[in-house]
């Protein structure tokens, strides 16, 4: 058998009848794949043989060994975006342990049907589902690249998650604010009134260093970002100055030093809320506690502090382009999706607009009739 191996794969070349044959099987050049490579490297001869291109047959790969080299190729795509990596290895996870050895090529509709069936029979939320589905859609791009499926079966699914049903958005109340900022202390408690005040992302101001505070000119510079637009100068509230010039004398260059690695900062405080969190939805009975009810509890994800920020910001009269600026995104189709404005704030809205048209039609009546016009009596 003419195979050999090559970067940690088993690859096959071999000359019959004056041609030359040669590719990768995609397997790991293990003592397990070798029969299987052994067998495409007889199946891709017969195909010379023929007079065929061996290369127009599909690669069969198994979907939970596809899935790694994806993410390892995707990693390195995503090194700027460390964030987008690690949800789509999340989602891949849940995908390889639902589709193990099935074939890239053999996933069908309905095999994807099956798999959000599955899902929803767990109670995972709808945005959770849907970036399972976009992490397999990135992942079969992939794998029509490297040969391993002909199609993306997941833009045949008939039913995707909607807009409205996937995005997860709660906006605190003032009583919530209160509740979950009076149990909150230290880098939680800075970190959240800081999106609240400025609307960063937490990244964004976990890893900010000390340069891009000016509080002489109440600036804070957003250095790094996934875009143009996330790279951003934004003007500091009195209360983000006053939680700046605490923490700028803190003896490190970051504004959140990690109090285990000297000269890096914190990654995250995910644990800290979730432990928030569970004191406040909890109450004490004899040794035990005890969980509260559905009304009474407080549930959010960090990042609601910015989309509350957002919202605010909205129902303030701000303009949609400037929250779209103060927020760092590059248009307004992110923004209109959790910029909802209330009811109260659609009537104000009406309300000025009938007052300007009746200040309009005033002015028009002090010039009296328009030249030209005529008077109907």
């Amino acid at each position: 058998m003419a195979l050999r191996k090559k970067n940690g794969k088993w690859h096959w070349r071999f000359q019959v009848g004056g041609r030359t044959g040669s590719g990768s099987t995609g397997f790991a050049a293990t003592r397990q794949n070798k029969p299987k490579a052994e067998k495409m490297e007889v199946e891709s001869r017969a195909l010379v043989m023929e007079g065929r291109n061996p290369h127009d047959r599909l690669v069969v790969r198994p979907f939970g060994e596809a899935a790694k080299d994806f993410l390892k190729w995707e990693e390195g795509e995503c090194r700027e975006h460390p964030n987008t990596h690690r949800r789509l290895a999340t989602s891949s996870a849940s995908l390889a342990a639902f589709l193990g050895n099935v074939p890239v090529s053999a996933v069908t509709e309905g095999m994807l049907k099956d798999f959000k069936s599955a899902r929803r029979k767990n109670a995972i939320k709808e945005v959770t589902l849907r970036h399972d589905l976009y992490a397999l859609s990135k992942f079969f791009q992939y794998a029509i690249r490297q040969r391993w499926a002909a199609k993306n079966p997941v833009r045949s699914l008939e039913e995707m998650p909607s807009d409205a049903s996937a995005i997860r958005i709660h906006v605190l109340t003032a009583t919530e604010e209160k509740v979950y900022f009076n149990g909150a202390t230290g880098d939680l408690r800075d970190l959240g009134r800081l999106m609240l005040n400025q609307g960063c992302r937490p990244e964004e101001l976990l890893g900010l260093r000390h340069s891009g505070v000016d509080l002489l000119n109440r600036k804070l510079r957003i250095q790094r970002g996934k875009t143009k637009a996330a790279r951003r100068t934004l003007t500091l509230t009195q209360e983000s100055m006053q939680i700046f010039a605490r923490r700028l004398n803190n003896g490190s260059q970051g504004v959140f030093p990690s109090p285990k690695c000297s000269g890096r900062s914190i990654r995250r405080v995910n644990s800290q809320h979730h432990a928030v969190l569970y004191i406040l939805n909890h109450v004490k009975v004899g040794d035990e506690s005890k969980g509260k009810s559905p009304e009474e509890q407080v549930q959010f994800v960090l990042y609601d502090l910015r989309h509350t920020f957002a919202r605010r910001l909205a129902e303030k009269g701000v303009d949609l382009p400037s929250i779209a600026a103060i927020l760092g995104h590059s248009g307004l189709r992110i923004v209109g999706r959790y910029v909802h404005p209330t009811a109260k704030h659609s009537e104000e809205a009406m309300l000025r607009y009938d007052a300007g048209l009746l200040e309009a039609q005033k002015g028009r009546a002090s010039f009296g009739p328009v030249a030209g016009s005529k008077s109907v009596n």
